[in-house]
């Protein structure tokens, strides 16, 4: 009992200041494991080898595999190539301009992941609008809402996706047919409410040619052989994604050759993609796995799936609808990582309980939803806002906590009622 108490009180303490951000998320993650490690919980073999209370290794390679191909299509120059194709093909029109945008980001999100997505595309988006002398806000703050709506259609789209995933035995398949449709619904929505939210800064257009000058896309490509190739690679990589239960590999796997088969194709040294690896969220992820891990050692994580469990009982819609709506709240207060994390094992409890299996349950599908649109309700709510916002703030044209969060709100209340609907029709009305 005292165990369980210490380990409980550690993880109460160590998530509070991940959410209220008083210590670096990673330096508070790793303090916890240490604190865990302290008191006995966690040795080498509970950390590194058990697959029930240790890190999820199939999550981190292929992290860490996407990342690298990332840093190799950075140096090509793509990324800004997309940005001025939008600011040209616009012709001027600011709500043009910030549609074209959404709809790169939303394209990019669901292939290169949401917060990998808003690395590369914020620092253009921000010099495309200085450019064309237009505010950044409104375009920042869709680029961070459209990027997390997009990350819910795939498997490697959104990190929890990939944690959801990884416990559930998921497939990218399972996303494209489950996701897929709603992030596609979700997104027209999007478009359409973005020229109400952000009415009063898209309306006067400007000179394209003008402010741009003699500067064309095509100038922004800096190596065509390299581009070339590595999206061949790229495109191996997501058919094998999405055949990789009849290859027999995981996702992680394939993330690794992709990986490896980009660095060799483009001749890239070491320090070059290796530079732009995340290596903080990387550690933040398997930090916050031990610490999981830590709960379910001591029964914690079981003990709340089987309450879940016997409340919910066989009534899936409620569970699916406290689920969703649920996460989404949480969500908004809460890196949707670390909740997403604690959440994975009780939620299989509860997917055990009931009547459908896998990809078949809806609660899988509901604690997707909720986890990934929850993400857009404030400016600390996932990992995509914290970055843009820290750019923004860094090019010296910071956006607020609250001049996210009202449009943020906004979006995530109908977003998520879009979800339930969805989910109501999908596997309840029309099953």
């Amino acid at each position: 009992m005292i165990l369980t108490s210490a380990a409980l009180s550690i993880f109460i303490v160590t998530y509070a200041l991940i959410a209220t951000e008083r210590v670096h998320r990673v330096a508070a993650a790793l303090g916890g494991v240490a604190a865990m490690t302290t008191i006995g919980l966690i040795d080498a073999n509970s950390a590194f080898f058990n697959h029930e209370t240790g890190i999820d290794w199939n999550v981190i390679f292929l992290l860490f595999g996407m990342m690298v191909i990332v840093g190799v299509l950075k140096q090509t120059g793509l990324f800004e190539f997309l940005a001025l194709w939008a600011a040209y093909k616009s012709g001027g029109e600011p709500y043009k301009l910030l549609v074209l945008l959404v709809l790169v980001s939303a394209t990019v999100a669901p292939i290169l992941d949401n917060v990998t997505c808003v690395l590369l595309v914020a620092p253009v988006t921000l010099s495309v609008c200085r450019q064309l002398g237009l505010p950044s806000a409104p375009y920042l703050i869709s680029l961070i809402l459209a990027s997390n709506i997009g990350g819910t259609a795939t498997l490697i789209g959104d990190p929890p996706n990939i944690i959801i995933g990884s416990r559930a035995g998921l497939s990218f398949d399972d996303f494209l047919v489950h996701s897929l449709p709603l992030t596609v619904i979700l997104l027209a929505g999007f478009i359409v409410m973005a020229r109400w939210l952000f009415r009063k800064d898209l309306s006067a257009p400007v000179d394209v040619n003008g402010a741009l000058g003699d500067l064309r896309p095509r100038d922004a490509i800096t190596n065509m052989r390299m581009l070339v190739r590595c999206l061949v690679v790229l495109g191996v990589v997501m058919v094998a994604f999405s055949l990789h239960t009849v290859l027999h590999m995981d996702p992680s796997t394939v993330a690794m050759m992709g990986a490896g088969a980009t660095v060799l194709v483009s001749r890239t040294e070491p320090e070059e993609f290796l530079e732009e690896v995340e290596w903080g969220t990387l550690a933040f992820f398997m930090a916050l796995f031990v610490l999981v891990g830590s709960l379910v050692q001591v029964g914690v994580i079981g003990r709340v799936g089987e309450i879940a469990a016997e409340a919910m009982g066989d009534r899936e819609l409620l569970a699916s609808t406290v689920l969703l709506f649920g996460s989404g709240i949480v969500g908004a207060f809460v890196d949707n990582i670390p909740y997403t994390t604690a959440m994975v094992p009780i939620v299989e409890d509860m997917v055990a309980s009931g009547p459908h299996e896998g990809a078949e349950s809806p609660l899988w599908w509901a604690f997707v939803f909720g986890a990934d649109l929850g993400g857009n309700a404030t400016a600390v709510a996932a990992g995509a806002n914290v970055v843009v916002l820290g750019i923004a703030a860094k090019a010296g044209e910071p956006i607020t906590f609250w001049q996210f969060t009202k449009y943020g709100i906004v979006t995530t209340v109908a977003t998520l009622l879009v979800a339930w609907v969805y989910v109501y029709l999908r596997y309840f009305a029309l099953a």
